[in-house]
């Protein structure tokens, strides 16, 4: 295992402590419990948006907190869901006196410890709600279905909506409405090490690819020989469609994510076929991402993630927002 880290049992601390350094104009880093907070929270009258992951994923979600986003990010240890006080900790810090959202990735630690986080915030007085986020294709239940790339989808369009001074019940139906029209389907061409652990989390034979893999290097639908970026594409393309059932003349956004390995002109590869396979099924790709922005630690291979637009969603995406990650 070669890695750019120091004690492997201080990566998350260290790496945080390197965000709080390198935003200081955007976020502050609170320890023990682990959260991360933009600069002016709370702010008085608007919904709290909050959300959490395990770290490995970065920049989820510690690089989506400011301004038209996330107003508190909890940060697990790697590949580990935060914990309950975190969340508390993270409400308390935040809250603005017009209720909070969780958004919510669908893994079993993530969603017990944000169920707790509710009732723990609920019995201290804090007006709470949830949207659960289960984009991945690759899992055929939409019940078990993993929290993917829709998951920074949703938190912008929450964002915006508590931005623009809408009540938590409309921001909660509009992260709802973004977290059901959007799918996503990964591939994997090697595995991931997570410095805590020195070794990969699975074993991935030579010109072989994992279909479908999770954030957090689950198996796939199946493994396959590895084929050309665009037949990969087309896979994964297909997969999604047949799902969101996505119809000609409708406007998407399509998002291409490295998983933490994958060099940039490769992703742009990956996204020349992806918007001619739309273009040519007559469906608009109206906005689109491109880059590293849900990773898992140091895998190779990519994720394609759509969301259909309407018009209040689109409205929303567009709308101002401020973090490390996303700024326009």
């Amino acid at each position: 295992m070669q890695k750019l880290i120091n004690d492997p049992a201080n990566a998350v601390r260290e790496s945080l402590l390197g965000l709080q350094f390198a935003y200081p104009h955007l976020l502050r880093v609170h320890f023990d419990p682990h959260f991360v907070v933009r600069l002016d929270a709370p702010v008085r009258g608007k919904v709290t948006v909050i959300s959490g992951s395990g770290s490995g994923h970065e920049p989820l979600n510690v690089g989506y907190v400011g301004r038209g986003m996330l107003d508190a990010a909890c940060a697990g240890a790697i590949f580990t869901s935060p914990t309950p006080d975190q969340y508390l900790a993270a409400t308390r810090a935040v809250y603005g006196d017009a209720g909070a959202i969780f958004i919510v990735k669908n893994y079993t630690g993530g969603v017990l410890n944000t169920e707790i986080a509710l009732e723990l915030a609920q019995s201290e007085g804090f007006e709470v709600a949830s949207v659960l986020v289960n984009d991945d294709v690759a899992v055929e239940k939409s019940t078990n279905r993993r929290g993917m790339g829709a998951a920074i989808l949703v938190e912008k369009i929450a964002g915006a909506a508590a931005e623009a001074g809408q009540p938590l019940a409309q921001v909660t139906d509009v992260a709802l409405r973004a977290s059901n029209q959007s799918r996503s389907m990964g591939v994997a061409l090697s595995s991931c090490t997570s410095p805590t652990v020195g070794r990969p989390t699975f074993d991935l034979p030579p010109n072989q690819m994992e279909l479908g893999v999770g954030i957090h290097g689950e198996h796939g639908r199946h493994r396959a020989p590895l084929g050309k970026a665009d037949a990969v594409v087309e896979l994964l393309v297909e997969a999604i469609l047949a799902d969101l059932e996505v119809r000609p003349g409708e406007r998407v956004l399509a998002m291409v994510s490295g998983l933490g390995a994958t060099p940039r002109q490769e992703l742009f590869i990956v996204f020349r076929h992806l918007h001619q396979v739309l273009t040519a099924a007559g469906i608009d790709v109206a906005r689109r991402l491109v880059g590293n922005y849900v990773t898992s630690l140091d895998m190779a291979g990519c994720m394609v993630t759509l969301m259909r637009f309407d018009p209040e969603l689109l409205a929303l995406w567009d709308a101002p927002v401020c973090t490390p990650t996303f700024n326009w």
